[in-house]
């Protein structure tokens, strides 16, 4: 039973840890918006994208925005779904091929001795990411086209349109996308799994630095000034400024002193 195991000892233990990471740093976030509902750039898209179906339904004469920013959001969703399409084509390809690309990974690292049943299960995980994204991006097209309709409909009627509802739909369309973009990024970890576990974890150390600075919203100050570090206020960064002003003149006067002398 051990040597069974043992050729997999690694590759497993690698996904296991990557695995841990990921789910940590997603529990992380989790507690962070409890604390903090606006912590995320998620969060605040919500909340943004909720006040514009309020303002659109609220203006008549804003129709031809509603039409051109649904279309937009809806070739990006069409655009990511067509290239999943081309990623799950070119994984099931990929499989075919195992010796061949086996040997090469072999190459560039020699203790990593993948079998053809090793590599179905390493490229498994990776079709799931893709075809997930598929789906998300295919549900968020859906979704925006829903929205196209609802938000230029009237209140009249059986059921009664409101511009919650519509906020509702476009939400749950820009989740769909998010989620898509989402099954993107961790396609990297498991893409560089095909060189050994060893790089998948460092491409899982990498992206959650990444998810760490592209997660957060930046905390907008009154001045216009970006702070971003969301744990610091912007009275904090105003105290600063002040408490700065003043030993600037300072220097200022004594450099002119200086010069006059």
């Amino acid at each position: 039973m051990i040597d069974l195991i043992k050729p997999y000892l690694g590759d497993t233990l690698g996904f296991l840890v990557s695995l841990g990471l990921v789910v940590f740093y997603h529990l992380y976030l989790r507690a962070r918006l409890r604390g903090n509902p606006n912590y995320t750039i998620q969060a605040i898209n919500h909340a943004a994208r909720a006040s514009w179906v309020e303002y659109v339904m609220a203006n008549n004469s804003k129709d031809i925005l509603a039409v051109q920013t649904l279309r937009n959001s809806t070739m990006a969703a069409i655009f990511l779904a067509s290239t999943a399409t081309l990623l799950i084509i070119g994984v099931l390809n990929l499989s075919q091929h195992g010796e061949t690309f086996g040997s090469v990974l072999h190459s560039l690292n020699p203790e990593e001795n993948i079998g053809e049943q090793l590599w179905v299960m390493k490229l498994l995980p990776l079709l799931i990411a893709f075809f997930w994204a598929f789906f998300c991006f295919s549900l968020a097209v859906r979704m925006y086209n829903h929205v196209g309709y609802l938000i230029n409909s009237s209140n009249g009627g059986r059921f009664p349109i409101t511009p919650t509802y519509v906020a509702t739909i476009l939400n749950r369309g820009g989740s769909y996308y998010s989620l898509g973009m989402r099954s993107y990024y961790m396609s990297v970890p498991l893409v560089f799994w095909l060189f050994g576990p060893g790089y998948m974890v460092l491409a899982s150390i990498g992206l959650i630095t990444v998810f760490y600075h592209v997660d957060r919203s930046p905390k907008v100050c009154s001045w216009g000034e970006s702070n971003d570090e969301p744990g610091a206020s912007c009275e904090t960064e105003m105290q600063k400024t002040t408490e700065l002003l003043p030993k600037q003149k300072e220097s200022v006067v004594l450099q002119a002193s200086k010069a006059t002398a």
